[in-house]
């Protein structure tokens, strides 16, 4: 790897970063260049693909001639193969003179062919015929046609899996892939996501010439563990939204997190270690200490239910074995019989035999000390207020006082 050579092309495309993943595609492409031969360029949505093409053709023999970028994904099926290929005057509604087609105009240039994996199957075939010979027929026309065209795809689908279910040509694959480069998704590239978010900042101050913004220590931690589904475009969208939102112009953990999705399927964020760099529990403890005391609130009222439940069920009992008392029949669907003519257990057997299991379990969840620890925590926040801490515990006010008369919390509050 020439790491002069490397830098300087950094510089000339205004490329930031210098993780290994980087470096490498760059040098892979610095050295396929002089070459004719096709390149694939593999990597997800937003990692800066089309930057590879580029620096191909501009170190190539072929830098004086033209280059096309086209992307496969946004031209429709119907009309794809005469923009690539041309067509023939009157060869479809609309067609009102000919065309020479990309692979026309672009003669001894250079094609980037982005989102190459959304061809149809009938426009590979013509592009492997090109791949091949250098030989492609118009829309319409009859006459074989010569280009000489040096082909650069991308592709953010997984080829492969595209092969198995039909959708890609296989030996089209193998004629595209014949020097492939993988381009890292932002995710593993390190430190550079804070030198792309100083850059973008940077950026958004001089072109709208506010204050640049910049990240707290933790702030920064949580960049570098962010996912970034979206990759670099992504971190751009985000910084620019918070140079213009953001009314703090150093950006904490709490603003941050403002921007940042959280999808816990595809962006899920890691756990944020403190200055000292070991991991910061404090947050995380305070969250679970709410969980179970939450937790302990319903299984008591789930208690209280089911002890008014076994009451009104001893009640109907007396009243059943009371003289001269006749209870009002129960409307139940005609229940099947088990094969030894025992009749299936009903709804009203079933909840009694559950309440009579249920009360005479012993209480497993003994949290009083955990319940009283996050009582305290939240009236000390809220200065003895019962309203306030209540609405923080996520309980009624009632609820709260009888936490407080159980714990004997009543000198830390106020009404």
């Amino acid at each position: 790897m020439n790491t002069r050579e490397l830098q300087q092309t950094k510089q000339r495309y205004n490329i930031v970063g210098n993780s290994d993943g980087l470096n490498h595609a760059l040098d892979v492409a610095l050295q396929v260049a002089p070459t004719d031969l096709s390149v694939l360029i593999i990597g997800e949505s937003g990692v800066g693909k089309e930057i590879i093409p580029r620096v191909i053709h501009d170190n190539s023999p072929r830098r004086r001639e033209k280059y096309f970028a086209i992307n496969c994904g946004s031209i429709p099926e119907g009309t794809i193969d005469s923009e690539l290929f041309g067509h023939e005057k009157g060869s479809f509604t609309g067609a009102i003179g000919e065309s020479e087609g990309y692979f026309g105009i672009a003669n001894k240039g250079t094609i980037f062919l982005d989102e190459v994996g959304e061809l149809p199957i009938a426009t590979q075939a013509r592009l492997l015929r090109v791949l091949e010979t250098g030989e492609y027929i118009r829309v319409g026309g009859q006459e074989i046609r010569k280009t000489d065209v040096r082909i650069v795809a991308a592709t953010n689908v997984n080829m492969r899996k595209a092969i198995s279910e039909g959708k890609f040509r296989e030996d089209l694959f193998y004629r595209l892939n014949t020097i492939p480069i993988q381009m890292p998704p932002l995710r593993e590239r390190g430190e550079d996501i804070i030198l792309l978010f100083r850059l973008f900042a940077m950026q958004m101050a001089e072109k709208y010439r506010i204050p640049k913004i910049t990240l707290t220590e933790e702030a920064r931690q949580i960049m570098l563990q962010y996912k970034w589904p979206g990759n670099v475009r992504q971190l751009k969208n985000i910084t620019e939204q918070m140079s213009v939102l953001s009314e703090k112009r150093e950006i904490d953990a709490e603003t941050l997190l403002h921007f940042i999705p959280r999808d816990q399927d595809s962006t899920q964020l890691a756990t944020i270690p403190n200055s000292n760099g070991s991991p910061s529990y404090e947050s995380e403890r305070e969250i679970l200490y709410k969980i179970l005391y939450e937790l302990r609130g319903n299984v008591s009222d789930l208690r209280r239910d089911l002890n008014n439940v076994r009451k009104q069920l001893e009640e109907s009992r007396q009243l059943n074995g009371a003289s001269g008392f006749q209870p009002a029949p129960i409307a139940t669907p005609n229940l099947p019989t088990a094969p030894d003519k025992q009749p299936i257990q009903t709804p009203l057997q079933q909840v009694e035999d559950a309440v009579a299991e249920e009360i005479s379990e012993p209480e497993t969840l003994n949290l009083n000390d955990i319940g009283k620890q996050l009582v305290e925590k939240a009236l000390e926040r809220n200065h003895g207020n019962r309203k306030k801490a209540a609405q923080e515990l996520g309980i009624s006010d009632r609820t709260l006082y009888r936490r407080i008369k159980q714990y004997g919390l009543e000198k830390d509050s106020i009404e």
